[in-house]
């Protein structure tokens, strides 16, 4: 892995620079009284998790119930392909047995490598909250994909991506690996995306979160997890990582 605190440094110049209740007891002739909500007698599992989403303070979007047993955090890197491996993995499983009846939240966090990674990541930012979870998870999923420009690109290229503006190096970046047409799939046009790409508050706290990662969750690489306010190290796979989240839920 690139030598952090030289692309933290890079990244931050870049930002710099450019939820019936019975009804009560009516005379025979009187219509019935409305139905009241009771949300405290619904079971947890009949709340739909996987629908709840929130962007925390932080820029980090929490799915499921936050105050469930189990509480993941993920940070995550959108060019780094074991993120991409964990998230074709884990996804469903984490789903069905954890978010959907409850148990427990995962929060996305960024972990901002290079500037293709901070394109992605502006564009995840730029949908609705709601649609969040579905956008980061194609563009994890559909990495293979997009990910060989990386190694094909041009001299060219790669001058647009990494001198002039935010902007214009998102936006080159952004045409160049065809995340305009990926985005347009959640509703997203050219313009909006483009004032997303143009971010550079929200560029500028990614870098610093990612600083702030390295610093106190002591993340080196991607992914990389803290469960239930533990760092985790060493379970950088679902395979690794399963076993640590069964052995915390009844």
């Amino acid at each position: 892995m690139r030598n952090l605190v030289a692309v933290l440094a890079a990244l931050t110049g870049l930002a710099l620079a450019s939820g019936p209740a019975l009804a009560a007891p009516v005379q025979k002739a009187a219509p019935a009284a409305a139905p009241v909500a009771t949300k405290s007698l619904a079971p947890a599992s009949a709340h739909n998790w996987n629908q709840t989403i929130v962007r925390t303070p932080r820029d980090s979007y929490l799915l499921g119930n936050p105050d469930g047993q189990i509480k993941l955090v993920e940070y995550v890197s959108y060019t780094c392909p074991h993120c991409a491996h964990f998230t074709q993995e884990s996804d469903a499983q984490l789903r069905l047995g954890m978010i959907g009846p409850g148990k427990g939240s995962i929060e996305v966090r960024n972990f901002v490598r290079d500037p293709v990674d901070l394109t992605v990541a502006l564009l995840t930012h730029c949908v609705p909250t709601k649609a969040f979870w579905p956008t980061h998870v194609m563009f994890l999923t559909r990495q293979p994909d997009w990910i060989g420009l990386e190694a094909t690109a041009t001299n060219a290229q790669r001058q647009r991506w990494t001198t002039g503006p935010l902007a214009s190096r998102t936006r080159a970046i952004a045409s160049d690996f065809k995340f305009y047409d990926m985005i347009a799939t959640r509703g997203i046009d050219r313009p909006a995306a483009d004032r997303c790409l143009a971010d550079e508050a929200l560029a500028t706290r990614l870098a610093a979160a990612t600083k702030e990662a390295e610093e106190k969750d002591y993340v080196q690489g991607t992914p990389s997890f803290v469960l239930n306010g533990l760092p985790l190290a060493g379970t950088a796979s679902w395979a690794a990582l399963k076993p640590q989240i069964e052995a915390r839920m009844n």
